[in-house]
């Protein structure tokens, strides 16, 4: 059976519903599931919990989701440059639980690999860590530390974005969008992937794979795409 659908929206048929759990690769605006995020926001469904490094900007990423009203909570490490989201928090609209960049692609590697569960040293004495669990455990010095319980996240649908894959799923991610995207893939109990280029089976080098395709369960070509660009910063070109 063929993984390749001809659209994203045809991609989330049955998948997608109201209170559904996502986890969402890219980071920024690079790497991000543009065409399955657009076809998020065209379904009308509402309640999302999205567990994202970012939450986009306004208008682009999840920031077109959070504009009309579909998210009720973020699990994100950086949500800044977004000022609806912003307005959302502060007025008590969204939920919002942060998470530390390197916990959150832990807790979904975690999740991928069936971890209820894992201790950390990240955010203990912060507000990262009130309400949960506290241990005592000897650190790599024999030290007594105090370590803190993170869940691992187990995600209904991951949404995620490649560079080149295979017919039967295998992805290769380009350069700075692999780091959530792979741990992203792996934690959904569906995994729907856009990419550039699809390519026959056996056509990439085995040693070059990130993600095998027993990951992923549908797949849609989403190119072209345009360069997006989350802010630019520019000087006057001085004189010669």
């Amino acid at each position: 059976m063929s993984k390749i659908y001809p659209s994203a929206e045809a991609a989330l048929e049955g998948v997608l519903t109201n209170d559904t759990l996502i986890a969402a690769g890219g980071f920024g605006l690079c790497g991000i599931p543009e065409r399955l995020l657009d076809a998020i926001r065209d379904s009308g469904v509402t309640g999302l919990t999205f567990a994202s490094n970012n939450a986009g900007i306004d208008n682009e990423g999840i920031g077109k989701l959070l504009r009309t009203r579909q998210v009720k909570k973020m699990i994100s490490s950086y949500v800044g440059e977004n000022k609806e989201f912003e307005r959302q928090y502060l007025a008590g609209e969204l939920e919002v639980e942060f998470c530390p960049q390197g916990t959150l692609a832990e807790r979904m590697r975690a999740g991928g690999s069936g971890i209820p569960g894992f201790y950390t040293k990240t955010g203990v004495g912060t507000q990262v860590a009130e309400g949960k669990e506290h241990a005592e455990f000897p650190d790599p010095d024999g030290v007594m530390s105090t370590y803190i319980l993170e869940r691992g996240i187990f995600a209904d649908l991951a949404i995620v974005k490649a560079w080149k894959a295979d017919e039967t799923g295998n992805l290769i991610f380009r350069k700075t969008a692999r780091n959530f995207n792979q741990p992203a893939a792996t934690c959904g109990r569906v995994c729907v992937v856009e990419v550039e280029d699809i390519v026959p089976a056996g056509a990439l080098d085995p040693d070059a794979i990130h993600l095998p395709g027993v990951f992923v369960n549908r797949m849609v070509l989403g190119a072209p795409y345009d360069k997006k660009i989350e802010f630019r910063t520019t000087r006057e070109r001085e004189s010669a």
